[in-house]
C-alpha cells in the first residue's frame, strides 16, 4: 500500500501561543498519512513514541480505512469492526503494520515505542513487533493496573491491568534508572583505605546453585588456610558471583574479607569501598501498581472541561510522565500518532514544568466525523481545547502549533495545479534524495533555489508555488552558470521541470538533473 507524502498545513487560528509553541504540533488527520508527512522532517529523531490504538475488542466501532489496491481489503472499507467479526485480527494487524513501521523510521537509533493494549491483541502484537523491531529488541512488557474494583461483567475474574509494550530501535537505547548518591555513613566498615561494605561472593537468587555454573564453583582459602566454598540459598553446593579470574584479582588486591556464621563457618564478601562518586541505582518495576487508573484520567479531563464524560477511559497525565522519565531528557521528542484526548502533550509540558526541560510533543489525531455526525472534530475539540485548556489552568510556560494534513506531494496532484509551498517541497525533495531530514531549514534559499548540502552533494531545486511560472522554469545554461560557481568540490543535484543543457556539459560540472514532478521520485543513489 504506496502512501503519498502530503503536506503539513499550519491553521493559524488553531495555535494556541505559537510564539511558545517551540515544536508542539497537533495535526489534525488520519495518522498513516501524517506519519509519511512528518518523515522529511523528523525520520531518526524522535525519542520516545507512546500509543495507545483501538484495543479492538469488538465494542470500539473502529472501521478500517486505508486505501489499498487489495480486493480482499476493498472488502473491509467503511466496516464497523464488531466482536462477531471473524477477520477483525486481520483487520487490526492490516491496520498495524504500516503505522509501526512509519513509527520506526521516525525513532531515534537510541529511542523506544511504548504501546498499551489489552488480552485482546497482546499476542499477535507481539509477534508483529518482534517482526518489524526485531526480536532482539524486545525490552519488556510493564503491567499496569488500570482500575480498583468493578468488573462484575468480567466472565471469569475481574480483569484489573493492561499492558505496555516496550520495544527499542537498537542497542543505542537507554533507560534512564534514577540514581541516589550514597553518602558515606551509609558505609559500615573502615580500615585504612576507607569507609567500605561487604558484598557477599556467594551466588544468591535464581541460577546460584553449583550445577547453574560449575567453572563458577571453587575453593578459596582464608589467610588462616581454611578452604571455603559457595553455598546455595537452599543450603546446596553453590557458585560465586564472580569467575576464577576475577576472583585472584580480588584475594591478590585484599578486597576479600571472611566473617564467621551462626555456625562457625568463614563466609566471603566482597570489600566495597567508599568513593565521592559512588550512586545507588534503583530500578522500577514492571508492575505498575499503584501509579495512577483510568479514573484518575477521567478525573483530569472532568476538572478541565467542567463536565463528565469527555472521553472513554482516557489515560492518566502520571501513567505517561512515567514512562517519559526515563525515557527522554531536556531537548528530547515525543510522539503520539493515537492522541485521543492528549495526555502524552498534556505530560510532556508538566514534566518541563517539574525540570525545566524543554520536551516537544507531536500528535495526531483524526476527526472521527461520519454521515451521523459530519461535524464531529475530536482533534479539535478535544485534544487541542484539553491542552489549551492545561495550559490556562495549570499555568504551563508552553503553547501549540495546529497543523491539518494537505495535498498529497504526487505527479498527478502537482500536474492538476495543486502546488505545495517552496519551504514545503524543498525539505521533501531533500528527504527523497537523501533519506535524511532536513536540519537546516533556515538555510534553504528559494531566490537561489537552494535547499542544502549533504555530505559532497549540493541540492538545488528549480521551483515556485504557481502553475504558470512553473511551466516556464528550466535548468538552463544562465542558471547552471550561477549554480556551480556556487559549493566547490560538491556534486550539485537539481530538481527542476525540465532541462535545456547536455549530458556532457553536466558531467564536466558536476551537475545531476533530476525531473519533477515525473521522477520526483526516484531517490538519488
Amino acid at each position: 500500500m504506496a502512501v503519498p507524502f502530503h503536506t503539513l498545513d499550519e491553521v493559524p487560528e488553531l495555535h494556541y501561543q505559537p510564539e511558545k509553541a517551540n515544536g508542539n504540533m497537533i495535526i489534525e488527520g488520519d495518522n498513516l498519512i501524517a506519519l509519511k508527512a512528518l518523515l522529511p522532517q523528523f525520520a531518526g529523531r524522535v525519542k520516545c513514541i507512546y500509543i495507545d490504538p483501538p484495543y479492538n475488542t469488538g465494542e470500539e466501532k473502529w472501521v478500517y480505512n486505508d486505501n489499498s489496491n487489495s480486493p480482499l481489503l476493498k472488502e473491509w472499507l467503511g466496516k464497523v469492526v464488531g466482536k462477531d467479526d471473524l477477520t477483525r485480527h486481520d483487520k487490526w494487524l492490516c491496520m498495524m503494520t504500516p503505522r509501526l513501521k512509519l513509527l520506526r523510521d521516525l525513532l531515534a537509533d537510541d529511542g523506544a515505542i511504548y504501546i498499551s493494549t489489552d488480552n485482546n491483541e497482546y499476542a499477535t502484537l507481539k509477534l508483529l513487533l518482534d517482526d518489524i523491531f526485531g526480536e532482539q529488541n524486545f525490552v519488556g512488557v510493564l503491567i499496569w493496573r488500570k482500575k480498583e474494583g468493578g468488573g462484575q461483567t468480567d466472565q471469569f475474574f475481574v480483569t484489573e491491568h493492561e499492558y505496555i509494550t516496550v520495544y527499542r530501535k537498537t542497542d543505542q537505547f537507554k533507560w534512564l534508572n534514577e540514581e541516589v548518591e550514597i553518602e558515606d555513613t551509609e558505609f559500615k566498615y573502615e580500615d585504612e583505605e576507607g569507609k567500605y561494605n561487604l558484598v557477599k561472593l556467594a551466588k544468591w537468587g535464581n541460577t546460584a546453585r553449583k550445577e547453574d555454573r560449575p567453572k563458577m564453583h571453587f575453593p578459596i582459602f582464608t589467610p588462616e588456610g581454611e578452604k571455603v566454598l559457595p553455598i546455595a540459598p537452599d543450603g546446596n553446593p553453590g557458585r560465586w558471583r564472580v569467575g576464577k579470574k576475577r576472583m585472584d584479582s580480588l584475594i591478590e588486591n585484599n578486597l576479600v574479607e571472611f566473617k564467621k556464621n551462626s555456625e562457625g563457618k568463614s563466609i566471603a564478601y566482597e570489600k566495597i569501598y567508599f568513593d565521592n562518586g559512588n550512586v545507588k541505582v534503583i530500578k522500577e518495576r514492571s508492575i505498575l501498581y499503584e501509579l495512577a487508573n483510568t479514573g484518575d484520567g477521567s478525573k483530569k479531563l472532568t476538572e478541565l472541561f467542567g463536565q463528565k464524560d469527555k472521553f472513554q477511559n482516557p489515560k492518566p497525565v502520571e501513567l505517561i510522565s512515567w514512562i517519559l522519565l526515563y525515557n527522554t531528557k531536556e531537548n528530547d521528542i515525543i510522539l503520539d500518532s493515537f492522541a485521543g484526548s492528549g495526555t502524552t502533550m498534556h505530560a510532556v509540558m508538566d514534566l518541563n514544568s517539574e525540570d525545566e526541560g524543554n520536551r516537544r510533543c507531536i500528535m495526531v489525531q483524526m476527526q472521527e466525523n461520519s454521515e451521523e455526525e459530519p461535524e464531529k472534530n475530536i482533534c479539535k475539540d478535544l485534544t487541542r481545547e484539553r491542552i489549551k485548556l492545561a495550559i490556562e489552568m495549570q499555568n504551563y510556560d508552553s503553547g501549540l502549533k495546529y497543523y491539518r494534513l494537505g495535498i498529497p506531494l504526487d505527479a498527478e496532484t502537482m500536474l492538476s495545479g495543486q502546488l505545495p509551498t517552496y519551504n514545503q517541497f524543498a525539505k521533501y525533495v531533500y528527504y527523497l534524495c537523501t533519506g535524511e531530514n532536513l536540519e537546516a531549514e533556515d538555510k534553504i534559499n528559494e531566490a537561489d533555489f537552494y535547499v542544502g548540502e549533504y555530505g559532497k552533494q549540493a541540492i538545488y531545486l528549480v521551483y515556485k508555488q504557481d502553475y504558470e511560472t512553473l511551466t516556464r522554469l528550466a535548468l538552463n545554461l544562465t542558471l547552471a552558470e550561477k549554480i556551480k560557481t556556487q559549493q566547490p568540490g560538491k556534486k550539485r543535484i537539481v530538481y527542476a521541470p525540465s532541462c535545456f543543457l547536455d549530458e556532457e556539459y553536466l558531467t564536466d560540472n558536476q551537475i545531476e538533473y533530476v525531473g519533477i514532478p515525473y521522477n520526483l521520485f526516484q531517490r538519488n543513489q
